[in-house]
């Protein structure tokens, strides 16, 4: 099976601010690997412009547009003849593209929510990016939440058929390096409000208590006013490059997690698998379904605390922290990554066309015209 896909997302060029490029860049480079041609459609956005951190791909495509009219202007007949057509979470217009896209592309159409906890949290109220009237006319949700969320997508949206697909992490490039240790603690991820008080209470207040340790936080947008320890190194924006050399230097990573995704549960960040496949152990916040990723205390530590965090990075012995991490890496390898994302995908791709030709096979004969429009 030798797919055309085009995927219309937030960004690939520029990991700068946010999660999705290198959760995109993972997929889309396993998709190529197994022989399936892949464009991916990016709005030409002033801060990612300035930030564009991808090297150009060998084996897939990406298309820089200017403004909504270019996706039918330059774009209309590829996504008509495409196979899989994905639009993800905050793409500018997004809701727009998708009323487009719906009602042009022949082939199956999929919706990938890189977002599930904010869309579901936000989407009553009103989103730039999808409606929930949007929702039944794709034929595939693909939700970053798994558990009982794609479940209750089908129900209270009325999506014809919602799949997890997680992150995932690149093992070509997130793997184990030799490297001298630097910080007791590290952390990855750009400043969110609501994840800021988990970051103070398992990163800060412990950097705080243990003095003569080193930590640091990579990532863009904090803002002036945080009040960071002296032994706390900041690292404005880490390329996708320097991320395993980053992991290799801290004894321990945290994961901090946003709020709608601790309530909401099941939705593991690609920090997670990224710092488990570089061989760091990692300490995470807790949230529901977390126990379904990794295995607590054997595979992740998790606190609920500063005085957890303390008691973590000033008593463990060096052999079980290897022990955590080495248990940690063989679980991304065996169930997390790219390559196992992409597989699903191809399954949930031929749910969707099977659902499809069924459908198809129940409407009277009399009707082509009607079938086409749809």
């Amino acid at each position: 099976m030798n797919l055309s896909i085009v995927v219309v997302g937030l960004s690939v060029t520029s990991s700068w601010g946010n999660g999705h490029a290198t959760t995109y860049r993972a997929l889309i480079e396993a998709l190529a690997r197994r022989g399936h041609h892949v464009t991916f459609l990016e709005r030409d956005v002033a801060w990612y412009r300035e930030h564009r951190d991808l090297t150009k791909p060998d084996s897939w495509t990406v298309e820089i547009y200017q403004s909504l009219k270019d996706i039918p202007r330059r774009f209309g007949q590829l996504i008509r003849s495409a196979d899989l057509v994905i639009i993800g979470s905050y793409v500018p217009d997004g809701i727009a593209i998708s009323e487009w896209i719906t009602r042009q592309a022949r082939g199956i159409t999929a919706f990938y929510d890189i977002d599930t906890p904010v869309t579901l949290a936000r989407i009553d109220q009103g989103l730039d990016y999808l409606s929930a009237a949007m929702i039944p006319r794709f034929d595939l949700y693909l939700s970053f939440a798994g558990g009982p969320v794609p479940d209750m997508i089908e129900e209270r949206y009325g999506s014809p058929l919602a799949r997890v697909l997680y992150c995932s992490a690149d093992t070509d490039t997130y793997k184990p390096q030799h490297a001298q240790t630097k910080w007791a603690l590290g952390y990855l991820g750009t400043y969110s409000e609501d994840r800021q008080p988990v970051l103070e209470q398992l990163m800060l207040l412990p950097a705080r208590t243990l003095s003569s340790e080193q930590f640091a936080v990579a990532g863009a947008q904090y803002p002036a006013h945080i009040a960071w320890p002296d032994n706390v190194t900041r690292i404005e924006h880490l390329p996708p490059n320097r991320h395993p050399a980053f992991y290799a230097e801290q004894r321990f990573a945290l994961n901090a997690t946003r709020a709608d995704m601790r309530v909401l549960g099941f939705s593991p960040s690609v920090r997670l698998f990224e710092a488990a496949a570089c061989g760091t152990p990692v300490i995470s916040d807790r949230w529901p379904g977390l126990e379904t990723i990794f295995e607590p205390s054997r595979e992740i530590l998790l606190a609920s605390s500063p005085r957890d965090v303390i008691e973590i990075l000033r008593d463990m012995p060096e052999e079980r922290r290897r022990d955590i991490a080495e248990n940690a890496r063989r679980r991304v390898l065996a169930d997390h990554t790219s390559n196992h994302r992409a597989r699903q995908l191809e399954a949930y791709y031929g749910e969707a066309s099977a659902r499809r030709r069924r459908k198809s096979a129940r409407l009277p004969a009399s009707q082509p015209a009607q079938v086409a429009e749809l």
